[in-house]
């Protein structure tokens, strides 16, 4: 199989879809592996590196199989093949003109924000691992904005307690970010709409705060489902006074192909002590807090505002390295040892990753989601940043 690494081009973007560790085991199966020049330059991969591992820079626009981050752009499309196969994160029930545009084309597109949550699929799970790295960083930007100490410390000068921070949403950037805040000494606390994770709450060494809702918002697949009203407005009181207590708030809490939960009003950020910093995760879908400007680090009444996006590109190396990896453990799936293509429709992780084959739509949720669009008279939905944390 010909597979093209491109050079990502969305603003912002330092990722790469393969580094060079991969591109030599792929190449060492057979494969030829085509980097587009400076592909992996941002992600401090320059070209020699790939070459060494047995790829040439060309054209990686030509290639059977084409390898992203970022969903293409208009522009990029053009340089598509038709009946060409692409891998990026495509955000699918979001981006529908998109989305028919591949259909159109004879595009296979296979989508790594749907890769299905089950054990198998684990080591695909490419929301999993970008998250990993946003809830990360989210702490260690709000560590460096914080006018005060994250741990406890013992001076001559007397001792100074240490920083109390509160995640909201346990999943997998929530935990990462509980886990940073630990290790850097902060008192933890935790919320989440789905019980099940209060063990893991715990084994963190985090608080979980608790409150009957009334009903649970584990959704299928592993991601969060929208709560009722009633249930909402009791999560949002409960939320208040957390907010108020503490000095860092992270949020990160989303819904697959709806705009992220408003949890933390106006008035909570006014509570607020000054110096106080909430980090929205859930930025790149409208934001957690609703005075969260995307894309923009904003201050209100003393209380800064990050509302900073795609967190895991400014950690390329190892974001890089992680969606890689990603990437390969599907090719495993979908390469046979000859490197021909594979797709087994059958196959509970294509079939719930394949958004486009064939001239069609071939995802079930993505065909509903377009169809509902198209029978609403809504305009196409095109703007998206991948790596978005999920809770």
């Amino acid at each position: 199989m010909k597979i093209g690494v491109v050079r990502e081009t969305a603003p912002g973007e330092r990722r790469v879809a393969l580094v060079p560790e991969t591109v030599g085991r792929l190449a060492k199966g057979g494969n030829q592996l085509v980097v587009e020049r400076g592909a992996g330059e941002a992600s401090s991969f320059p070209d020699k590196l790939y070459t060494d591992a047995g790829a040439t820079i060309g054209d990686a626009w030509s290639a059977e199989m084409v390898l992203k981050v970022a969903k293409p752009s208009d522009d990029e499309l053009e340089r598509l093949r038709d009946g060409t196969v692409l891998i990026a994160f495509l955000q699918p029930l979001t981006n529908h003109a998109l989305v028919r545009d591949l259909a159109s084309r004879g595009i296979t597109a296979l989508s790594m924000d749907a890769i299905p949550r089950i054990t198998r699929a684990q080591p695909m799970d490419a929301l999993s691992s970008q998250a990993t790295v946003a809830g990360y960083k989210a702490v260690l930007l709000a560590a460096a904005a914080l006018p005060r100490f994250f741990p406890m410390l013992t001076t001559a000068a007397g001792t100074i307690a240490p920083a109390k921070a509160f995640i909201i949403g346990a999943g997998v950037a929530g935990l990462q970010a509980i886990a940073t805040a630990r290790r850097l000494g902060a008192v933890v606390e935790a919320f989440d709409t789905r019980p099940v994770v209060k063990e893991q709450v715990q084994s963190l060494g985090a608080k979980f705060l608790e409150v009957d809702l009334g009903e649970t918002g584990e959704g299928t697949g592993g991601y969060a489902k929208e709560l009722s009203e009633e249930a909402h407005r009791k999560e949002v009181e409960l939320l208040a006074k957390a907010v108020k207590e503490n000095d860092i708030v992270i949020t990160t809490a989303a819904i697959p192909g709806r705009p992220a939960p408003k949890l933390i009003t106006a008035d909570m950020v006014r509570s607020m002590k000054p110096g106080s910093v909430i980090v929205d995760l859930a930025a790149e879908t409208g934001g957690n807090s609703e005075l969260t400007e995307p894309g923009k680090v904003i201050e209100v009444n003393g209380v800064r505002i990050d509302g900073t996006t795609n967190l895991p590109s400014t950690m390329p190396y190892h974001a890089s390295q992680m969606y890689s990896r990603n990437i390969a453990s599907l090719l495993g799936l979908l390469l046979t040892k000859e490197g021909t293509l594979n797709l087994d429709l059958k196959d509970d992780v294509i079939k719930g990753t394949v958004i486009t084959h064939g001239g069609e739509v071939v995802h079930d949720a993505t065909r509903k989601a377009v169809g509902e669009t198209a029978t609403a008279g809504a305009a196409p939905q095109r703007k998206a940043v991948p790596g978005g944390a999920t809770v």
